[in-house]
């Protein structure tokens, strides 16, 4: 085919070419309306889902609120319940102590003047000792600081008579909780009272001299000017028996422990009082409790003066006072009274305890282990003591 036979063909083929091409357009606008079409539906999607997503993490968020706001008021409604709970057991512990046949706390007049009676035919006598011991102190062997707990004044100590190896510890000259420590580890470890148990006492403590002794507690409750001597078992958590201490105005027994009125001290003859009164406001008086009753057994008007006395402890019959100065230095065994007669009075060691921190708020004697438990301002201490014969008069 020539050209010009070509350029006659152009004419008749061009409106096809531009129908296909108008096709084509056509389609690629469609196929651009469907992809955009589907692109705005994925987009809708997209939000829709970003919105129920948004919505459901609120949801989510708030429920968790709920949540905690529910396990807050549960854990408020138990911590409650353990108030509640320790209180009824406080409760119980104390209506216990009221059954129908309690320990008279209030001793009748005509048995307690009978009782002092009989302690003053005795006054002053010399005693007739229990035991074969006749050991006294030599010197302070050791010491040991475990840490420091609590206020500046308190006490803590064992069973003076048992095995045990509880730790009792009184916070403070005035309070009614007691806390027991399983073992000496515990005490020394740690610096709370987690791990310790509490006794709710019946009735408050006063001063610092009291004592746990065979499995019970003997602490000094103060009523109205009288005091009395509370026996309390540790074991069935129950007042025993109580009696008035069968002295008459009666002042602090330490010149530099105000808050001490009886110091109940406990060694290898049993227990044993020491006090003061206004009858002979310069020196203390010593007395031997019976464990079982809490009468008085005897009497004695020591020689060791109030002034300037810190804390006293009784070894072997023989009472030790210990001694200080108003701005707190070196205390020493100053003043040593035997009740026996069986220590003379120059073999009785002037013996000093290593310099602390202040003022000894009480001293508490194992005759078991032989050492001294010591509060000197909220550091508890263990004295290790040097023991030696008596040279008997």
């Amino acid at each position: 085919m020539g050209p010009w036979r070509c350029l006659l063909l152009l004419p008749l083929l061009a409106p096809a070419l531009r129908a296909q091409q108008q096709q084509l357009m056509e389609y690629v606008e469609r196929r651009l309306s469907l992809l955009e079409e589907r692109i705005s539906q994925w987009h809708d999607q997209s939000s829709r889902y970003s919105t129920e997503l948004r919505d459901f993490k609120n949801q989510v968020l708030g429920m968790l609120e709920a949540a905690e706001k529910e396990r807050e008021a549960l854990r408020a409604e138990a911590e409650g319940a353990a108030v509640r709970v320790e209180r009824l057991e406080r409760e119980v512990d104390y209506l216990e102590t009221q059954n129908p046949a309690p320990p008279c706390v209030e001793v009748d007049e005509t048995l307690m003047d009978k009782q002092v009676a009989t302690a003053k035919q005795r006054k002053n006598e010399k005693y007739t000792k229990l035991t074969d011991c006749s050991d006294t102190i030599a010197s302070i062997r050791a010491m040991k600081i475990l840490k420091r707990f609590g206020s500046a004044s308190g006490l803590w100590t064992k069973d003076a008579a048992g095995s045990s190896e509880k730790i009792y510890v009184f916070d403070g000259t005035a309070n009614d909780t007691v806390f027991v420590f399983p073992r000496m580890r515990e005490f020394t470890l740690f610096s709370s009272t987690r791990k310790a148990a509490r006794i709710k006492l019946p009735y408050p403590w006063v001063g610092t001299g009291h004592l746990v002794y065979d499995g019970h507690l003997y602490y000094i409750r103060q009523q109205g000017p009288s005091f009395q001597v509370i026996k309390f078992n540790l074991a069935n958590k129950t007042v025993v028996d109580s009696s008035v201490f069968p002295a008459e105005e009666q002042i602090p027994v330490f010149g530099l422990s105000p808050s001490t009125y009886i110091e109940v001290s406990a060694d290898e003859e049993g227990l044993w009082a020491v006090y003061a009164t206004k009858e002979d406001e310069k020196n203390m008086c010593l007395a031997k409790l019976d464990p079982g009753s809490l009468d008085i057994e005897q009497m004695w008007d020591t020689p060791c003066p109030r002034e300037n006395a810190e804390s006293a402890f009784v070894v072997c019959g023989a009472l030790h006072v210990v001694y200080n100065t108003r701005p707190p230095s070196r205390a020493r065994v100053q003043c040593v009274f035997d009740v026996s007669g069986t220590l003379a009075p120059e073999d009785a060691a002037l013996v000093y305890f290593p310099k602390r921190y202040g003022s000894h708020a009480s001293l508490k004697y194992s005759p078991r282990e032989r050492q001294l438990y010591a509060w000197d301002d909220g550091y508890q201490i263990i004295y290790r003591m040097e023991m030696k014969k008596k040279l008997e008069v």
